[in-house]
């Protein structure tokens, strides 16, 4: 059952960012930006942590999952550092993703060669 909620919850956040791109004059950057910051948003309000217990991977591979977690990392770091917290604690929960990005990125860039879509 939790598969079925997962792919559940991540159709419709998906589903959104689609209607999104299909019915605004919004481009996908703006799109992606505003999942982001929905997920800061809900995870500081506490509200998206329920979500992704619900949902599971559902909830916490979107790019809302990543603001989620930008947000907890926020929030943990405040409790263990204080103010200095704020600034490195959304970089400290997240480096793990952002290095395998970053690191796959380039090894698709050294194996594969790029073409211009024009």
């Amino acid at each position: 059952m939790s598969y079925l909620w997962a792919f559940l919850v991540g159709g419709f956040i998906c589903a959104v960012g689609q209607i999104l791109i299909d019915r605004t004059r919004l481009t996908p950057a703006r799109i992606l930006v505003s999942f982001v910051v929905a997920g800061v948003i809900l995870g500081g309000l506490g509200i998206y942590e329920h979500i992704a217990d619900f949902a599971g991977a559902g909830a916490s591979v979107p790019l809302t999952g990543f603001g989620y977690l930008l947000s907890k990392g926020v929030r943990e770091a405040v409790d263990e550092k204080g103010f200095l917290g704020v600034f490195t604690g959304g970089l400290t929960a997240c480096a793990g993703g952002i290095a395998a990005a970053l690191s796959f990125g380039l090894l698709m860039s050294a194996l594969f060669k790029p073409k211009s879509r024009s």
